[in-house]
């Protein structure tokens, strides 16, 4: 099984730019977010165990699952956030086990927005996190993704806070800077993962570069 590394953020951190990045370099990645919307497709267990916990009323007419009334149905309530996580999070870690397991490449990467919080960093040997600061997150999802304050407000609080996460990961890389830069410290990490991957030591003591804006911090 390859070196894994679990690529993390909170809300609106820009995590999908650094995937995006990693794909470009054909590191295998799998995104729980797209496996979250594999698992509650039309006739599947989780989406019928989702129904008859919330109600038909969380169903479009297409029989898919509306996305965006559950979700403001669940922020804010922890008891309910509770519910779905207990339908699909099971769910996502196993499909994330056998896809981990089945990689062949010196390194693959699980992005899950939630690792920490879902306490599924067990899954992987590193944790990158990038990390913004919580105006550049509130600013993104309300005005890159018309949320509206109050709902943006709610799911910025049910992250776990910004040092539990610094905390907790591994290597850290800072997005609230240009993209050029961004990408340039995602492919001095690639660089730096192969090279873990090849002596195999995940755990090993790692890179550090100068931390300013944007620049990458490798915890040792």
């Amino acid at each position: 099984m390859p070196l894994t590394i679990g690529l993390t953020g909170g809300i609106a951190s820009g995590k999908s730019l650094v995937q995006a990045r990693f794909e470009a370099l054909q590191v295998p990645v799998l995104d729980a977010d797209q496996v979250s919307r594999d698992i509650v497709m039309p006739g599947s267990p989780a989406l019928a165990e989702i129904a008859q916990t919330f109600g038909d009323e969380f169903l479009l007419a297409s029989g898919e699952l509306d996305r965006r009334r559950l979700r403001g149905q669940v922020f804010g309530h922890p008891d309910a956030l509770r519910k779905l996580e207990a339908i699909t999070h099971p769910r996502i870690r196993a499909a994330m086990m056998r896809w981990r397991e089945a990689q062949t490449a010196p390194y693959c990467m699980l992005s899950v927005a939630i690792l920490i919080e879902a306490r599924m960093h067990d899954l992987v040997d590193r944790v990158l996190l990038v990390d913004a600061p919580v105006e550049f997150q509130f600013a993104r999802l309300t005005k890159r993704d018309g949320i509206d304050e109050a709902l943006a407000r709610q799911m910025l609080a049910a992250q776990s806070d910004r040092e539990t996460r610094l905390g907790m990961a591994h290597d850290v890389l800072d997005n609230s800077g240009d993209i050029a830069t961004t990408e340039a410290a995602v492919d001095e990490l690639h660089h730096f993962y192969l090279r873990l991957a090849a002596r195999g030591e995940p755990h090993a003591a790692g890179l550090r570069l100068p931390h300013s804006v944007n620049s990458v911090t490798i915890k040792i």
